[in-house]
């Protein structure tokens, strides 16, 4: 059986779902396991074999490679809020680490040479200097951010050990939907701001929660980096086409776009989009929010094949609500 299909893990999820549709359109072949615990059955094209099963099901994983001759494993499976996290910190233990290593371990035991991990600016905690890069100190502040660290550094000491090479994407603020609308965040209860406020948007919230106007920031309010999930999931393509080229090399790379935008820029994004006034209110910062968090990304820019396609505040808005109306229309809506 020839090795050429990338398996997906979190297929059927927001990002992971995305990464399948770049995959696809870049003509490759792909499969997908997801429990399906957030993700959505709908969200994986029919003609991609899918699986519905845990990452830690070790006798699933090998049935998969010998079924699907795996080429390279996308992971994006696991937990991933960062208040629950805190709450619930066995669950990101088992979910994000002890399942990932399962995982990585059936990768070398059925010599799968490529993997690229879901990471997350979260391993920075609270950076000193802004934008922050690649070679920052990693101090996260919870226990979401530890579980991803611990996994990079598993794949670092797994990737010296067996002929497997890595990348480890870290991602900024995650927002929009697919341009063509075949995907998009649909996860009942997702946190992202520009998500809620497509919510609000469509009246399914009474407004926006704004926490913390008192940030050393132009506007007082919190400042992030926020990538269109389109290009992030190019970004996947172009780390697994870098990965084949050079066998021996491994990186860890930012995802964003080196530009900040504040909680209230993105409600007024939202405002000009929908030709609507949102409401706001205004409540007290959250413990461990950073006052801006901005990607520097010289290192993706440098080293991979990728070039944005939509770093534009109110594209990223538009696709977004343009996924909210999809959800009601296809009757989609959990």
């Amino acid at each position: 059986m020839d090795r050429d299909t990338v398996l997906v893990t979190g297929g059927a999820g927001y990002i992971g779902s995305h990464a399948v549709l770049a995959l696809r359109d870049a003509g490759r072949k792909v499969a997908v396991i997801d429990t399906l615990a957030t993700g959505f059955r709908w969200a994986v094209p029919d003609d991609v074999p899918f699986y519905h099963g845990d990452v830690a099901d070790a006798a699933l994983i090998d049935r998969i490679h010998a079924e699907q001759g795996v080429q390279a494993i996308l992971h994006f499976a696991g937990s991933l809020l960062v208040p629950e996290s805190v709450e619930q910190p066995f669950k990101y233990y088992l979910n994000n680490v002890v399942a990932s290593r399962s995982l990585v371990e059936s990768a070398v035991r059925n010599g799968v040479p490529h993997f690229i991990f879901s990471s997350t600016a979260a391993v920075y905690g609270i950076p000193a200097v802004v934008p922050v890069t690649e070679d920052a100190p990693k101090a996260p502040i919870n226990p979401y951010g530890n579980t991803k660290l611990i996994t990079e550094m598993m794949l670092a000491d797994v990737a010296r050990a067996h002929p497997i090479n890595y990348g480890a994407l870290r991602y900024f603020n995650v927002a929009g939907a697919d341009p063509q609308a075949r995907s998009g965040q649909s996860t009942r209860g997702a946190t992202h701001l520009i998500h809620v406020a497509a919510e609000a948007a469509r009246g399914l919230r009474d407004g926006v929660m704004v926490y913390g106007t008192d940030y050393d920031t132009p506007d007082g309010t919190g400042v992030r980096d926020y990538i269109h999930v389109s290009d992030l999931a190019a970004a996947h393509v172009a780390a697994l086409d870098a990965l084949i080229a050079a066998p021996d090399k491994s990186f860890a790379m930012n995802c964003g776009y080196s530009r900040g935008f504040s909680v209230l820029e993105v409600l007024d994004a939202v405002d000009r989009v929908t030709n609507m006034k949102l409401k706001r209110t205004i409540t007290g910062r959250r413990a461990g929010d950073p006052d801006t968090l901005v990607a520097g990304t010289d290192r993706i820019r440098a080293e991979l094949d990728w070039r944005p396609q939509h770093d534009n505040l109110e594209t990223i808005v538009a696709h977004a609500l343009e996924w909210e109306r999809q959800l009601d229309l296809r009757g989609l809506r959990p």
